[in-house]
């Protein structure tokens, strides 16, 4: 447990850094943006999508989980374009694209707990893998708070949700089982909720 919440405190810490960078560097946002959006879509085709796939096993067939990303697209979609349509372009609309980014750490931070679960080996190599786009993850926080009209108080309280998630998934891992199939099913969601985020919220 030890081992598991000092790298929640490095995820964490690595996910501020990220952040922060953004909001220095606010006068680029543009490029930003746009480095943004490839870092979103490559975490969903190379990262979710790949590891939703290899924890299917033999119970849920790629196409399950591929469906699940359509879902996880639509769902973002309609969510998104409704809260447009009740809020306008200043509303709550700007806190959908950071909370799924959160929701993401979270997951990381699960997958991690769950790795720990199986041994101290498996842990600290899924911990790589995401320490390894956390900076990434904290930048694509600021960015798409910052795109969506959000203060910079508003981006920051993001960030700092984004950097503690890991952290707390880690923690309900230590005490909650997830089936392996039911994650698979989780990840293809997230995944097309960024490959929204990235090609309708990012680039354009």
């Amino acid at each position: 447990l030890w081992a598991g919440l000092a790298v929640g405190l490095m995820t964490g810490s690595v996910t501020l850094v990220g952040g922060i960078l953004v909001l220095r560097l606010r006068s680029a946002l543009d490029l930003l943006l746009g480095f943004s959006a490839g870092a979103i879509i490559g975490v969903a085709l190379f990262d979710l999508l790949p590891e939703a796939l290899d924890l299917t096993g033999e119970q849920h067939s790629a196409l399950r989980v591929t469906t699940a990303v359509a879902i996880g697209f639509a769902l973002y979609l309609c969510i998104d374009r409704g809260a447009l349509i009740a809020a306008g372009k200043s509303g709550a609309r700007r806190h959908f694209a950071p909370a799924a980014l959160t929701f993401h750490s979270l997951l990381d931070g699960a997958g991690i707990g769950l790795a720990f679960h199986l041994s101290s080996m498996a842990g600290i190599v899924v911990a790589i893998g995401v320490l390894a786009h956390d900076v990434v993850d904290g930048a694509n926080t600021v960015a798409v708070s910052l795109s969506g009209g959000a203060h910079k108080s508003v981006a920051r309280a993001w960030l700092t949700a984004d950097a503690v998630a890991p952290l707390v998934g880690i923690l309900l891992a230590s005490s909650v089982a997830i089936g392996a199939q039911s994650l698979a099913m989780l990840l293809g969601l997230v995944a097309g909720t960024f490959l929204y985020n990235g090609a309708s919220e990012l680039l354009p």
